[in-house]
């Protein structure tokens, strides 16, 4: 460590031992002259190293290059108990030679996927995944075959989340699409962009990859259902084996809780996500009495049930529960609420 960055850490370590209260009322240094910055995307977290994705426009050369970065301790004097830096944020990076640097810079944040941090009594934000710009939730038309109340909990901690969601329904040579539009139209039906894809028979491809097109796409979904494939049909040279992209409802006990993103090579800025499950990402808690906001159908009844903070599962005089006699919201559907709502599988 050079003698200029052990100072900034020396007066990191020595601003948070004063109290809270010197520490609100130092003043912070001004920020360094940025002319030598160079722009960049996070794509991987490795302790306190960072792989930074830089952009060609930025670097002297025109070249954009993968960057191993730390961060500037004057930045850590800035920041609280949250997330500092997490994959997918956009950073302003100081060179060290043609491979390193040191982030001076982090752009303001549209969206995450974080978590209550671990350990932390007080509120502090555990960011995932920063900047995400939709989800991508991928199910089998067949092999394994759909269950969609897992669909709707997905879908629900994306509403949560405000994250757009896109359902990609894969393996439609097995049924054909006729049959896998009958099963899905449901959720075309409530207003979600749905794509009916076959890796294998590489159909709908082309579609997916516009989708995919300068957004940051979090790919998810259930074992065995082809995410490796499908990105591998948009992307061959990416060579992700299967069973890279991980299952968002994986439960086992060596899940990491890390995203890292690929860069895909066909827009400024396109690259999918990979994140670990959802169990394991343990977004911030849903409160019941809001579930049924994030259910989109039922959002125009919700205001006209006959009791204030009505649960949508009992009450007399439910507008959302006429709904569903009325056929108006469907029944699966409604299950579904009902089972996130008394917390059962």
């Amino acid at each position: 460590m050079s003698p200029k960055r052990s100072h900034d850490y020396q007066e990191y370590a020595e601003r948070f031992e004063q109290p809270p209260e010197a520490r609100r009322n130092k003043k912070a240094k001004p920020k360094p002259a940025s002319a030598h910055l160079v722009q960049g995307v996070v794509i991987r977290a490795r302790g306190h190293h960072y792989d930074v994705e830089t952009t060609a426009a930025s670097e002297v050369d025109g070249v954009g290059r993968e960057r191993v970065c730390e961060v500037r301790g004057r930045l850590l004097l800035e920041r609280g108990r949250d997330t500092l830096v997490a994959v997918g944020d956009r950073v302003w990076v100081l060179p060290e030679g043609d491979r390193k640097g040191l982030i001076e810079r982090v752009e303001p944040r549209g969206r995450v996927l974080s978590r209550q941090h671990p350990g932390e009594a007080h509120p502090a934000e555990d960011v995932i995944l920063a900047n995400p710009d939709q989800a991508l939730v991928v199910f089998a038309a067949a092999r394994p075959e759909p269950h969609l109340r897992m669909l709707d909990r997905f879908l629900v901690i994306a509403e949560a989340n405000e994250l757009p969601a896109i359902i990609c329904v894969n393996k439609i040579e097995l049924t054909g699409e006729e049959a896998a539009r009958a099963r899905f139209g449901l959720y075309e039906r409530i207003g979600y962009a749905v794509l009916y894809t076959s890796a294998k028979m590489h159909t709908g491809i082309d579609a997916l990859r516009e989708l995919l097109t300068d957004r940051i796409t979090v790919v998810t979904g259930p074992s065995g259902v082809g995410k490796s494939s499908l990105i591998n049909a948009v992307h061959p040279a990416l060579h992700l084996r299967e069973g890279d992209l991980r299952d968002f409802m994986d439960k086992g006990r060596h899940t990491t809780r890390a995203a890292q993103l690929y860069r895909l090579p066909f827009g400024a800025a396109s690259y999918v996500a990979d994140t670990p499950g959802i169990r394991e990402l343990g977004l911030y808690e849903i409160d019941a009495a809001n579930l049924s906001f994030y259910f989109r159908e039922m959002t125009a009844y919700l205001h006209d049930c006959r009791y204030p903070g009505c649960t949508h599962d009992h009450e007399p005089e439910c507008a959302v529960r006429a709904a569903v006699a009325r056929g108006e919201i469907a029944e699966a559907r409604y299950d579904s609420y009902l089972r996130l709502l008394r917390g059962e599988e």
